[in-house]
């Protein structure tokens, strides 16, 4: 089994551990600036599965007070795209509030924080930039429901 965990947004990633808990890949969304490539993170994505069975957990967020409209559109426009790449996988998914897995993993809204735990599960996972947190995040939110579902 293979958990999947999907940080939405531009800056967003996806992360995969399996059934250990064992770091077993992760990529970024990719995106043109306007909207996200579905296509290459699906491609990417699907290399990654190897026809490994996926349970996919997508962090469900919203737009935040005092975004801009045009901000709001983007972001939402990216977060649609992610339930689209999973549904190319699963007919299911799960969703989650950052404020729910964030403190059950013991985890403030500090991506800085989220980084460094990623960092000490995974040491061999691509997580070298700060910009990496999106990585960090998705495959955080994975080991999150890993561990819900031990």
């Amino acid at each position: 089994m293979i958990y999947c965990g999907l940080d939405p947004g531009f800056s967003g990633a996806w992360g995969m551990i399996d059934h250990h808990g064992d770091y077993w890949s992760c990529g970024d969304m990719i995106h043109n600036g306007d909207h996200l490539l579905s296509r290459d993170i699906i491609a990417e994505m699907k290399q990654a599965i190897e026809r490994q069975d996926v349970e996919f957990i997508l962090e469900a967020v919203h737009a935040m007070p005092k975004q801009g409209v045009s901000s709001t559109f983007k972001f939402g426009m990216a977060f649609g795209g992610a339930i689209a790449i999973i549904e190319r996988f699963s007919k299911t998914s799960h969703m989650v509030t950052p404020q729910k897995w964030k403190k059950d993993m013991g985890l403030t809204s500090d991506k800085a924080e989220s980084l460094s735990l990623a960092r000490k599960l995974w040491p061999l996972a691509p997580l070298h930039r700060v910009k990496d947190n999106g990585r960090a995040e998705a495959l955080l939110l994975a080991e999150w429901y890993r561990r819900q579902n031990d």
